[in-house]
């Protein structure tokens, strides 16, 4: 049997805060947060809940590349750069989607270096692909303040 319950609380004061750090929520009036975790997951409790979504890619085809792909500043404001070392850059493009999947730019890499203009996108989560044809080598979270 599988018993489930529900919390309620009375909290006296809450909101986020913003710093050159990044952000955090907070919730005054929340007196404990646990994670309980087990082999099939995991459960927390507490009032105030974080809220992710992570990207797992597992490419076969893409196992045996030494690539290394770097995406800074992460979190960024103005501009991002994307660096790929240790591969040829010719057959490469990246995909620049918005939290809903919607693709919003499309580019070939014509550098070791590309840099990605964010200053017009909104404050939110994006997601870069990184792909060489039809085969995608890596996927990164973007935050954008």
């Amino acid at each position: 049997m599988f018993g489930l319950q529900a919390q309620q609380v009375v909290t006296t004061s809450g909101g986020n805060a913003a710093g050159a750090g990044g952000t955090s929520s907070y919730t005054v009036g929340q007196i404990v947060y646990n994670t309980y975790t087990g082999t099939n997951g995991s459960a927390a409790q507490g009032v105030q809940q974080p809220f992710e979504i992570s990207v797992v890619t597992g490419i076969e085809e893409a196992l045996g590349i030494s690539l290394e792909i770097m995406v800074y500043p992460n979190p960024t404001t103005d501009f991002l750069t994307l660096s790929v070392d240790n591969f040829e850059v010719s057959n490469l493009s990246y995909y620049l989607y918005d939290i809903n999947g919607r693709l919003l730019e499309t580019q070939k890499l014509e550098g070791k270096q590309t840099s990605i203009a964010m200053s017009n996108l909104v404050p939110a989560t994006y997601f870069l692909k990184v792909s060489e044809g039809r085969k995608e080598l890596r996927t990164f979270k973007i935050i954008k303040n």
